[in-house]
């Protein structure tokens, strides 16, 4: 799994003119899935979210995560992430999984961030054509990817 992170004032994700989701202070969570991701990739992803201590404290400092400020979490699917550019102009998604191994997945692990976060998370819809809107606080922009945990 791919994912980008950012920490937000506020989210929103709108398809045919109406708000699927929407969060307040929280990460929007953009999320790629690939054929190879397995539950340990699902776990560790989802655990490493809700801990991510990139919420500032009292003193200012990034000490605090998501589950520590009460925040929300929105979560867009987005198999662009593992677009490759290494040949031509055209990206080639071939290392994203196609819907019916991504689905399943993708909702798996909405399903693993809301058990981790303590309440529900909210999403976009898989394959559907989304408007996201966001504003950024920091800007803290993360990105993250199961294969390199790092």
């Amino acid at each position: 799994m791919r994912a980008v992170i950012q920490r937000v004032s506020e989210a929103s994700v709108t398809i045919a003119g109406q708000v699927k989701g929407a969060i307040g202070r929280g990460l929007l969570v953009l999320v790629a899935v690939e054929d190879a991701d397995t539950d340990a990739d699902r776990e560790w992803l989802a655990g490493k979210l809700v801990r991510l201590r990139i919420f500032p404290d009292d003193a200012g400092l990034m000490n605090c995560s998501v589950q520590d400020v009460g925040g929300e979490i929105l979560v867009v699917s987005q198999f662009t992430l593992f677009a490759s550019t290494q040949k031509g102009n055209r990206p080639s998604y071939l290392r994203a999984a196609r819907p019916e191994v991504a689905i399943p997945k993708y909702e798996a692990f909405v399903t693993q961030l809301s058990k981790e976060l303590g309440k529900p998370v909210a999403t976009g819809e898989f394959g559907a054509d989304m408007q996201v809107a966001l504003l950024n606080d920091g800007p803290v922009t993360i990105t993250m990817d199961t294969r390199a945990r790092e």
